[in-house]
């Protein structure tokens, strides 16, 4: 209800504390299963400092346009792209989107169909619904990649794109990318990678020395790639990434918004009005941390991954789902669901509706999270 008379700060934050004592937060450490994060200390004076920056009207913020512009070439960079185009959106949903409306636009097909793994993240299923883009589901292997032979079973004259994964939602698996960019350059198709997850998490796994696939601008099919710095870019949410290989993608999507300050301005987001401070903090984190920072930040969360899934592995009653690629572990059991319930109970941020549980090796995990966590679980595996 809307009071008739204000209440002062100190009774509103009094309230506010004790309504959100129900939600977790990052930093208790029980938050096991989210892909994103604790936003790093700089972003969020960032966020304090130039939170009226609206990306929406550039012609008032003109330098805060020039600094997206320069954030999105920098994704282009991680990504083994030169010359880049897209924007910071509101997440991998919204960028997702964005790729299969492109590629609707430029085929100019009538009754479009998108190719995508089993494995695909919902957001393609409301980008069908919004678009009117038949989907057409790919197999997956019995390593949980998408099987690429299947694929390219399914190409008809109706399809307008290839959707590859490069970290998906549950298990963190890359599929082979470079074999799906050969058959979308055979079929003259393009391809678009999901790595919503993994684009910031490859490369950087990549210079470690892990062996990981290619599955960036390096490979000719690629065409555009979602990245989300909001995830283990640790930039505020939301920011999401989008970025194409070429303008054309763009000018399909844009549209004219007239009455702006910086006179004839297109959009090619779905949303209007945009927070420019979310786009300047991907601009500063990639300024301040620099390739070195963030992969010292994956260095931790790959060894993390691999040493659970290996306790994981001497456990009674549960079983690992596959070895982890990235810094995901996944695993399951014939008591999931009592399983998911204990440790709810005691507090712990999961989800099982997959059909396991899934742990994600993020910034603000760290070991002793994962040893009170794997503490609990045992006691959990005694008594079921």
């Amino acid at each position: 209800m809307i009071p008739n008379k204000g209440i002062s700060e100190e009774e509103l934050f009094t309230e506010l504390e004790k309504r959100l004592k129900i939600d977790l937060t990052f930093d208790s450490g029980k938050i096991l299963g989210s892909m994103c994060t604790y936003p790093h200390p700089l972003a969020q004076k960032i966020i304090q400092k130039y939170i009226d920056r609206n990306l929406g009207d550039p012609g008032l913020h003109r330098g805060s346009k020039e600094i997206e512009e320069e954030a999105v070439q920098m994704l282009g960079e991680l990504l083994h792209l030169k010359r880049a185009y897209g924007n910071i959106v509101s997440g991998g949903t919204e960028a997702n989107v964005l790729a299969v409306r492109a590629f609707r636009n430029v085929s100019n097909i009538e009754k479009p169909e998108l190719i995508l793994p089993e494995s695909a993240h919902f957001s393609f299923l409301k980008a069908s619904d919004l678009l009117k883009v038949k989907l057409v589901w790919a197999d997956l292997n019995r390593d949980y990649s998408v099987n690429v032979k299947d694929v390219e079973s399914k190409i008809t004259d109706n399809t307008i794109g290839i959707v590859g994964i490069a970290g998906t939602t549950g298990l963190g698996v890359v599929d082979d990318i470079p074999a799906l960019s050969d058959i979308a350059v055979d079929y003259g198709i393009p391809l678009h990678i999901d790595a919503a997850f993994g684009g910031f998490v490859i490369p950087f796994a990549k210079a470690l020395g892990y062996e990981l696939p290619d599955f960036d601008f390096k490979l000719k099919g690629v065409q555009s790639i979602t990245i989300d710095p909001h995830k283990m870019g640790m930039t505020p949410i939301p920011a999401g990434g989008i970025v194409f290989r070429k303008k054309k993608y763009m000018d399909a999507i844009n549209v004219l918004a007239p009455y702006l300050a910086g006179g004839k301005i297109f959009q090619a987001t779905i949303t209007g009005t945009r927070p420019g401070a979310n786009a300047i903090a991907v601009w500063a984190l990639f300024k301040h941390l620099g390739f070195e920072g963030y992969k010292n930040v994956v260095k931790e969360a790959m060894e993390n991954a691999l040493w659970f899934a290996e306790q994981i592995k001497r456990l009674d009653r549960v079983y690992l789902i596959r070895e982890p690629m990235l810094n995901i572990v996944s695993f399951g059991s014939k008591r999931l669901k009592k399983i998911e319930a204990e440790l709810k109970a005691r507090g712990w941020g999961i989800s099982a509706h997959r059909g396991y549980i899934r742990i994600v090796m993020m910034p603000h995990v760290k070991r002793e999270h994962l040893m009170n966590f794997l503490k609990d679980l045992r006691e959990i595996l005694r008594r079921v």
